[in-house]
């Protein structure tokens, strides 16, 4: 199985922006869908985005114009930039890929990374 590293959570002011890294680990790797969510306490795991291997990226509508997914194939990486972060925004993100390695069909999750948006 794909072993996804998630990085960049923490604590921000509303207004203010981080970067969430997910890095995916294995040679012969490659993504065909990466995707970001989230979970806030006492609700559904929810998408934020996600991104195809031709780029196309799709967003919630709640992040649309503040959040970017973007990815680095060389890296194996995809990222989350978050920009004007609100309060509403505050949970656990987790990243999702998609992909083969060696040929094989994979489908793995990260650990989480808590981003909490308060003042």
């Amino acid at each position: 199985q794909v072993q996804l590293v998630e990085s960049g959570g923490g604590l921000v002011q509303p207004g203010g922006s981080l970067r969430l890294s997910c890095a995916a680990s294995g040679s012969g790797l490659s993504i065909n869908v990466a995707g970001w969510y989230r979970q806030a306490p006492g609700k559904q795991r929810e998408l934020v985005a996600t991104i195809t291997n031709s780029d196309s990226p799709n967003y919630a509508d709640s992040v649309k114009g503040r959040f970017t997914i973007s990815r680095d194939n060389a890296k194996n990486t995809v990222y989350l930039q978050m920009n004007s972060l609100k309060p509403e925004d505050t949970a656990v993100y987790y990243c999702n890929v998609i992909g083969r390695l060696w040929g094989s069909y994979f489908n793995s999750w990260g650990q989480g990374t808590q981003v909490t948006v308060s003042s």
